[in-house]
């Protein structure tokens, strides 16, 4: 804890406390962590998804169940606690509580229905509307946890932004997730952490930090620059085929020199773009992944340009024929 006053840590410690909840709840909620409830795996754990009792019947939740047999669980399980219990957003996942009970450490989450992001990608029903809106939300999450808002406070350093821990809620609110790997730093200070054993995720991690382990708020950004590349290219940072494994942020740097971009561009969304929020989507994105971290933008700034793209977009979208729109809307009604 990094909190100014006794006073304080005892209130919040206070509050920690109410959130636990036993072993046989939980096995209780996720019926003895069945296989059928089974839905995802991580570097420390499983995740499964539960009912609780709530004062409207029940609240679907997803638990996720640390390795017994890792030693990062009870510091993954230190670390999320204390960044959920404080950290509160509308794009952050919401603690629902947690266990630390005869050896089984297991987080409580609130249920994101529609699943992470990864598994959209390639739909190309997720029109670039809602794509630009995603990325809004994960900005603005992003933006509050390095402390660029109003709201002035301890910055946190994700450290494992990817589109996998992003989650999405029935109303297509993304919420940031997964906090077993973030740091965090002193309020109103630029703090440069460095790390002797890097962690983080191959295609994501930000190359200066693999190369010198100094790890900033910059390092964040240069991830989210790859997850925005993702959402417009509808591909994965590292795919592999016949020649063995393709890394994007290298695809990217590639056809920007050659001034064909463009062509990477997910097909599926290329007809609904207006030309505008394509451009200015795909200049911030480019600057995230800047070789040189001080060149990189703030996730401030980030959000302040993609709700720029997202503004054009809808007002591109508001000038086509009403029959065009009618079209448009039927075409993509699922995820529209």
């Amino acid at each position: 804890m990094k909190m100014g006053s006794g006073a304080v840590d005892e209130e919040s410690q206070e509050e920690k406390n109410n959130l636990q909840i036993s072993v046989a709840d939980i096995k209780l909620a996720t019926e003895d962590f069945s296989n059928d409830n089974l839905i995802g795996k991580g570097g420390f754990g499983q995740v499964y998804k539960g009912k609780l009792p709530s004062t409207h019947g029940h609240k679907l939740i997803a638990a996720k169940r640390l390795d017994r047999t890792s030693d990062q669980g009870e510091t993954e399980l230190l670390t999320e606690l204390e960044i959920l219990s404080e950290y509160k957003h509308m794009n952050v996942i919401d603690l629902v509580s947690y266990c630390n009970e005869n050896g089984e450490k297991v987080i409580v989450y609130d249920y994101a229905s529609r699943g992470s992001l990864d598994k959209l990608l390639k739909h190309k029903e997720l029109t670039w509307r809602k794509r630009l809106e995603i990325c809004v939300d994960i900005a603005g999450g992003l933006d509050f946890l390095h402390g660029t808002s109003d709201v002035k406070r301890e910055v946190v350093i994700h450290r494992d932004l990817k589109s996998s821990n992003i989650l999405l809620h029935d109303d297509w609110k993304a919420s940031i997730a997964d906090f077993g790997l973030s740091l965090i730093s002193p309020i109103n200070k630029d703090i440069n952490f460095v790390i002797d054993n890097v962690k983080g995720t191959r295609g994501y991690c930000d190359p200066q930090y693999i190369k010198d382990g100094f790890l900033t708020k910059k390092s964040d950004i240069y991830s989210f620059g790859v997850l925005l590349f993702e959402m417009l290219c509808g591909r994965f940072v590292m795919e592999h085929n016949s020649s063995g494994a393709q890394n994007l942020v290298h695809l990217v740097r590639q056809h920007v020199e050659e001034g064909t971009l463009y062509e990477i561009v997910f097909e599926a969304t290329k007809k609904q773009m207006a030309p505008a929020s394509l451009t200015a989507f795909q200049s911030i994105a480019y600057q995230c992944i800047h070789e040189e971290r001080s060149k990189r933008p703030t996730a401030c700034d980030v959000l302040i340009q993609l709700k720029r793209a997202l503004e054009i977009q809808v007002s591109f979208l508001h000038k086509l024929p009403d029959v065009l729109v009618i079209i448009f809307n039927l075409t993509h009604r699922f995820f529209y």
